[in-house]
C-alpha cells in the first residue's frame, strides 16, 4: 500500500473509482507476503503486484467486474499450477488469498498522511463476516496511553479488542489475520454459537533502528549490511575526528556524542525490532552504552570483544550495579559462531544473530560457546 499512495491520490483527484487487492493469506509457496497490494481503476490502469505476474490478469478482471456490478468486498482465491509457479520462480504450486475492496476516503486520508510521515500505523479490515470491508485505522497515542482510532469495524467492543491486538502486531511489525466473534470475542468457547469475524491487520511501521557505538572499520561494514536489511542506522562516537558523515556515508545519522546523550535522544523510541551494537572496546564508552541500552526496550544488545575483554567488562559492570540476570540480554562476544574474520564477515555474523534472536530460531551464538571466536 505504501508504494501505491501517489497513484491512488492521482486517481482520487480525478474522481476515478478503483479497487485495491491485498494478499491476506498464502498456502504453500507464494511470491509475495501478506500485505502485498495492487490496485485497478475503472479504466483498467494497474499499479502494484500481488503475485509477481501469474495471477495479476485474473485480479484485474475481478476488480473491473466488481466495479461494473457494484459488488461487495470479498476474498478471492487463486491457485498456482506447478507450471505457473515455475514461471515466477517458485519450487511448487501454492494458493494465494486476495482481499478486494474499494477503500473509503476515511480512514484512507489519515492513513496516507501518517505513512508518508513515517509514523507507525495499523489498518484493520473485516475480510469475512458482518460488515465485510469495514476498515479501522489504529495509531499509537503515547500521551493518552490508548490508541487513536479512525473508523469502525461495526461494533464498539470488537473495535476495542481489535485495536488492542493491532497495537501488539504493530509493535512486532507483523501483518496477518485475527479471528473474533461479532462482539470481539476472542476464545473458542465464546465463538461456539457466533459467526467468526476474520480481521486482516496490516502493520505499517517505520524501519527498525540500529544504533552502532564506535566509529571503527567494523562499523562501516555493519552499517552497510544493516542498510541492506532495511535498518535505519545511527553511528555514535564521542571522537569528532572519527565520527563523520564522510567516513560513514551509508549511515542515516552520525552523532558526535556520549552514550547518555544518544539515549536521551533515541532511547524512548527503541523497541523490540531495534538493535544496539557496541563496538568500542573502551570502558569509558561501552559500560555506559550497555547501561543505557538495558534501560530501553531494545530487542538486541550486542557487544564486541574477546572473552577476556568481556570478563573484564563484567567486572566494571558489576561495579555500577549490573550483574547476573540484569545482563541476560547482552550478547558478548557479539555475533554467530561462523568463524568470521573480516569486518564484512563479522557484520554478517552480527546481523545473523539479530535475525535469529528476533525469530526465535536456534543458532550458535559466540556468547554461548567457548574457545576462539575466530
Amino acid at each position: 500500500m505504501r508504494e501505491l499512495l501517489d497513484d491512488l491520490d492521482r486517481w482520487r483527484a480525478t474522481g476515478k473509482r478503483y479497487v485495491v487487492g491485498r494478499v491476506v493469506g498464502i498456502e504453500g509457496s507464494g511470491p509475495r507476503d501478506p500485505g502485498a497490494a495492487m490496485a485497478v481503476n475503472e479504466d483498467g490502469e494497474v499499479i502494484g503486484s500481488v503475485s509477481g505476474g501469474c495471477v495479476e490478469g485474473a485480479v484485474v478482471a475481478e476488480a473491473l467486474e466488481m466495479m461494473r456490478t457494484n459488488a461487495a468486498a470479498k476474498v478471492v482465491t487463486f491457485g498456482y499450477s506447478d507450471d505457473e509457479a515455475f514461471a515466477v520462480g517458485l519450487t511448487c504450486g501454492g494458493t494465494i488469498h486476495v482481499f478486494m475492496h474499494e477503500i473509503a476516503a476515511s480512514p484512507f486520508d489519515v492513513f496516507a498522511q501518517r505513512v508518508r510521515a513515517d509514523q507507525p500505523t495499523a489498518l484493520a479490515v473485516v475480510i469475512d463476516g458482518p460488515r465485510t470491508g469495514a476498515t479501522m485505522l489504529i495509531a499509537p497515542n503515547p500521551p493518552a496511553h490508548h490508541p487513536a482510532v479512525v473508523g469502525t469495524l461495526g461494533n464498539a467492543e470488537l473495535d476495542r479488542v481489535a485495536a488492542r491486538d493491532a497495537l501488539g502486531e504493530l509493535e512486532a511489525g507483523r501483518t496477518g489475520v485475527r479471528h473474533y466473534g461479532p462482539q470481539g470475542q476472542t476464545t473458542p468457547e465464546d465463538l461456539a454459537d457466533s459467526p467468526v469475524v476474520r480481521v486482516f491487520v496490516e502493520s505499517f511501521a517505520p524501519p527498525p533502528h540500529m544504533v552502532i557505538f564506535g566509529a571503527v572499520d567494523f562499523t562501516s561494514a555493519l552499517a552497510r549490511v544493516a542498510k541492506v536489511l532495511g535498518y535505519r542506522v545511527t553511528v555514535c562516537d564521542a571522537r569528532q575526528v572519527f565520527a563523520t558523515a564522510r567516513r560513514f556515508p551509508m549511515a542515516d545519522e552520525v552523532l558526535v556524542a556520549w552514550p547518555d546523550e544518544l539515549f536521551t535522544k533515541h532511547g524512548a523510541s527503541l523497541g523490540t525490532r531495534d538493535a544496539v551494537c557496541i563496538l568500542t572496546h573502551d570502558p569509558k564508552f561501552d559500560v555506559p552504552a550497555i547501561q543505557g541500552a538495558l534501560a530501553t526496550n531494545v530487542g538486541y544488545i550486542g557487544v564486541m570483544g574477546s572473552r577476556k575483554t568481556h570478563a573484564k567488562r563484567l567486572e566494571r559492570l558489576a561495579e555500577v550495579g549490573l550483574h547476573g540476570d540484569a545482563l541476560a540480554r547482552v550478547m558478548s562476544p557479539i555475533g554467530l559462531d561462523v568463524g568470521a574474520r573480516t569486518p564484512e564477515e563479522t557484520a554478517i555474523s552480527i546481523c545473523g544473530e539479530i535475525i535469529a534472536r528476533r525469530t526465535g530460531r536456534t543458532a550458535r551464538s559466540l556468547s554461548s560457546t567457548s574457545g576462539s571466536i575466530h
